[in-house]
């Protein structure tokens, strides 16, 4: 009677198993490529909002629009479909730039056509990432460059003037640290697809 451990796979079986494993490996790699290649090249179309969604907005805004006259309350909270449709609405740059909400994060990208005089890239498209932290170390509101990335490249702090890692609302002259906030701005709070300010006295 033969024991099972004395059976040895052919070294035609073994070759066989090897390929099989091999080109299953490969076609995972392949469609991960795929699929990469897709999401950083994807097109940005302009977000339009159906019916029941502008009318939302449209409440949102007019609250915004009393305040100056009526007491009451002082956040808006806009999701990511809004904010997206009002750069397209009033900018018209709904097919060119897009904002991704994040937690305490927002993501820009901008995919543009380049112009044709432009030296080496002319006649390209300009497909730029952009990371911006809207809190500090501390928890304060913030604007803070973290990253930007062109053609899936990130770039170096010198080609951006020093502005990576920076709190760019203190650049422009406001002093957070005195006060904690933005002036006009007590809270931003971004979470994924909404974003919620909260308006000073």
């Amino acid at each position: 009677m033969s024991n099972p451990s004395d059976t040895k796979i052919s070294p035609r079986h073994r070759g066989r198993k090897i390929l099989l494993i091999f080109a299953i490996f490969s076609l995972l790699l392949v469609s991960a490529g795929v699929a990469a290649y897709w999401w950083n090249n994807r097109p940005i179309t302009p977000t339009l909002l159906d019916a029941i969604e502008q009318q939302s907005l449209n409440q949102k805004l007019e609250v915004t629009q009393k305040r100056t006259y009526q007491s009451g309350d002082k956040s808006i909270t806009l999701t990511e479909r809004e904010v997206n449709a009002l750069i397209h609405s009033n900018t018209g740059l709904g097919d060119k730039v897009k904002f991704e909400l994040a937690n305490d994060a927002i993501h820009a990208r901008i995919r543009t056509e380049l112009d044709e005089d432009i030296p080496v890239v002319g006649g390209r498209t300009l497909k730029m990432k952009a990371r911006f932290l809207l809190k500090n170390a501390d928890g304060h509101p913030a604007i803070i460059l973290d990253d930007v990335t062109v053609w899936g490249i990130s770039l170096p702090n010198a080609w951006l003037a020093e502005f990576k890692g920076k709190n760019l609302v203190e650049d422009l002259g406001f002093n957070v640290s005195e006060d904690h906030s933005t002036p006009g701005i007590k809270n931003i709070q971004v979470r994924d697809g909404e974003i919620t300010i909260e308006l000073a006295e």
